[in-house]
Order: structure tokens, then sequence, then C-alpha cells
């Protein structure tokens, strides 16, 4: 099925095109995004997603996807849900200089950037200079990769399960818990997100003994290769027991019998806790990303 992202799609000359709907977008760079898995992974499981649930999975606009074409091959993708950060896969500073242009001219305006940390930089300062629009660092995050799974030694009581249709209200709370325990609103519609995850399976809960949930970690579908897990949340009053570790372990455990290319996620530089956590679980670091805010002069 066709999903409409865009009306038109103007070419510049520096080679950047809007793509006229997702079929179109992934029958030009699909093969692209394939080639690095890893460090394409933001836009597989954003346009997976988009595939999956429909162009406003993300929010009420159909998104903004583009491709940057170079001897009739893309080289690099965007993508763009309002009112959500731009993404953007690798780029020089030379091609973020010339995006900037490219999507002043169209007159889009946009809240941020999210991406490796060299493009995010490129871009967000060449933003500022098109625009005049003033970038804030929001966020550093490193990708980690897993190397070989490392199981905690010590498990806390309880045990881990995949989230049912029975558990729908619990698992949107603690989205909306993890979303502002990040700081920032969700993503996706909470109850959405809860909807599709449980159906595929992609929210595991680690339960205590009597039956209370005390973590949550979710799950992308695999694509190209890659797993990422994502949504590794654990209630503040409840940390530092081991929850998160072992709900890593036993998701980490299903995906491995996927027998997917990568497993990945990301986790904040700022947060020593996390860091340490996954590199004791066999993560190893693949690359740093950046997320940045604008905001006008």
């Amino acid at each position: 099925m066709t999903t409409s992202i865009s009306s038109h799609s103007p070419t510049a000359p520096a080679g950047w095109r809007l793509a006229e709907d997702l079929d179109h977008f992934l029958s030009r760079a699909g093969a692209f995004l394939h080639s690095r898995p890893a460090l394409h992974t933001l836009a597989l499981t954003l346009t997976e997603t988009t595939r999956i649930c429909g162009p406003h999975a993300y929010g009420p606009e159909t998104p903004l996807l583009g491709f940057l074409e170079r001897a009739g091959k893309a080289r690099a993708t965007l993508f763009r849900a309002a009112p959500h950060r731009l993404n953007l896969t690798p780029l020089t500073p030379e091609e973020a200089d010339l995006l900037a242009d490219y999507l002043a001219d169209l007159d889009h305006q946009l809240p941020g950037v999210y991406a490796d940390h060299d493009t995010a930089t490129a871009f967000s300062q060449a933003w500022h200079r098109r625009t005049g629009a003033v970038p804030t660092l929001h966020e550093r995050q490193c990708l980690y990769r897993l190397d070989t799974l490392v199981p905690p030694q010590q498990v806390p009581e309880g045990r881990a399960r995949v989230a049912t249709a029975e558990d729908r209200e619990e698992v949107t709370r603690l989205y909306n818990d993890f979303s502002a325990a990040y700081g920032e609103p969700p993503s996706r519609d909470p109850q959405q997100w809860a909807d599709t995850r449980i159906a595929a399976g992609g929210v595991t809960l680690w339960e205590a003994p009597d039956g209370t949930p005390v973590a949550m970690v979710g799950v992308n579908p695999m694509v190209a290769g890659q797993i990422r897990l994502a949504i590794a949340y654990t209630p503040q009053h409840l940390r530092g027991r081991g929850y998160a570790g072992a709900a890593l372990t036993a998701v980490t455990q299903v995906a491995l019998a996927a027998e997917p290319q990568d497993i990945l996620l990301f986790t904040n530089r700022a947060n020593p806790t996390s860091n340490a956590l996954v590199q004791r679980l066999g993560f190893r670091p693949v690359a740093n990303f950046a997320l940045y805010d604008f905001a006008s002069c």
C-alpha cells in the first residue's frame, strides 16, 4: 500500500529530493539504508514503523521523507515527522550546508535535529547560518552494539514476561512516565505505542513476585538484520535493584533467538549508570549521536 508523503518532490541542484510517498522513498533509498544497518538504525526503524502503522504514527502530519542522490544512487536520507526533530543519516559538512539551504528555500520550520554527532553538529551550524535559529545541544547519546551477552551474576526476584493486551494501561502509564523522566513529550501517542508494541510482542515487563511490573523494555521489529532495544525504564523509586539489567538480559536473549545481524541500543552519555550497565551486559560503543534544539533568535 502506498503511503502518501508529499504532493510534489522538488529536486535541488545539490541532488536532494523529497519522496512522493513511502514506497517511492524505499525504492530509491532502501538499499542505501540497508547498506549500514547499525548507523542507519533510526531511519530504518522510523520508516518501518511508518510502513506498519501508517503515515500518522508519529503525529498528525504525514512525515517528510527525502534522499540525496549522487550518480543515480542515494547516499543520505532525511526523515521528519512534525512536531519532532529532523533525523538524518551521516552527511559531510558540505552536504549539511546544501540541505540547510534546500529546506530553508522550501520554508520548512525545524525544531531540531537528531543524527550522528558530526552530522547533527554540522547541520545545526548550517541551519543557524542560513536561518538565524540558535542551536542548543539537548543530549549526547551513544549507540551500542551487542558483542557477547554477559548476563548479570545476581538476578532479582521476579520474572520477565511479554506484555499482553491486559497490560495496556500499565504499559501506557510506564511509557508516559518514561517520557516525563526523559524530559520530552512522547514521540507517539502513548496508547497507540502500547497497542502497537503489545500486538507485536515488543514490550517486556520485569515483574516482582507479587506480579507488580517494576521495569519495562521495548524492542523494535527486526529490519535490515538489526534489532534495536528501546524504552528501557525503571521507575525512580525502584532503581538500583537490578531490574533493568534483568529485563534487558531477557529481551536480548529473545532477540538473539531471531538470529539478527546486530542488536543495538542507545544510551544517554550523561548517565554513567546506564552506560556502565550495558557495557557489563556485553554491549560495545559504535558511534556517538546528538540531539539539538533550534530556537528562533
